[in-house]
């Protein structure tokens, strides 16, 4: 992950620099998105009965935020909230051994870094791939579990979200790094002010409260037998700004 982060930035430093001499622009706006998250954790215990933990999650996710726009790079800050429903499912031998169920809501704050290369179609519209990287940083964590209260994942209370040694996760192991590729659009209402329109696909790499379910069965149940976390999380996001070429 570091690796490809360090790449990112290597690649938009020179875009950047070079994009010194060309218009700079900045703005505003708001974002409306949706996440998915399907991981199954998998192993064998002892008498070879196959052990699974699915890991299910649908969220909305929107806000606001702010961008500085170089040409061939964008840098935004954003704001974001959401709310989810979750189910994770344990089974042993094709038993269901526990289910958890229930809602949640979340905030963040988002920054990102995008490279982008604009087309333009005439002097009012051009269009522009983007390809970059975000990182999420988690302000608040709550879950509701169906028929009961709502709860703060991180409060160190009997209801937290506990880790391999039965510890409360820190709020940290909800932050998270995406990779987000797209195309967005410009519109000149002057020869400054603009609308922007994007949509970016983000395929976000597990958090630290996700690798930390693999981590627990590795700890805590030392009979099951190579256990792998598998699957995929994706945010498709529309982003709606007013931005000023200065």
């Amino acid at each position: 992950m570091r690796k490809i982060f360090l790449l990112i930035i290597l690649i938009n430093i020179p875009i950047a620099i070079f994009a010194a001499d060309l218009p700079l622009s900045a703005g505003g706006g708001g974002f409306l998105g949706y996440t998915f998250t399907r991981y199954t954790l998998e192993g064998n215990d002892n008498t070879k009965q196959h052990v699974e933990l699915t890991q299910n999650m649908d969220r909305i996710n929107y806000g606001g935020f702010l961008f500085f726009d170089a040409t061939y790079a964008v840098f935004k800050v954003m704001f974001q909230s959401a709310n989810n429903s979750y189910a994770e499912i344990m089974t042993i031998a094709g038993e269901q051994i526990e289910k958890l169920k229930g809602t949640g809501s979340e905030m963040s704050i988002n920054l990102s870094l995008s490279g982008k290369y604009p087309f333009f179609i005439n002097e009012k519209f051009s269009w522009f791939p983007m390809l970059g990287l975000e990182y999420q940083i988690a302000l608040k964590q709550m879950r509701q579990p169906d028929g009961d209260l709502e709860y703060d994942r991180t409060k160190g209370d009997l209801m937290s979200d506990l880790d391999k040694n039965l510890e409360p996760y820190p709020l940290s192991a909800w932050n998270a790094f995406i990779i987000n590729i797209g195309a967005g659009l410009d519109f000149f209402l002057t020869n400054n002010l603009f609308l922007r329109g994007d949509f970016l696909f983000g395929f976000r790499l597990p958090t630290g409260y996700e690798k930390g379910a693999l981590e627990y069965i590795k700890y805590n149940f030392p009979y099951v037998k190579n256990p792998k976390l598998g699957g995929i999380n994706g945010t498709p996001t529309l982003n709606f700004a007013l931005g000023y070429r200065f």
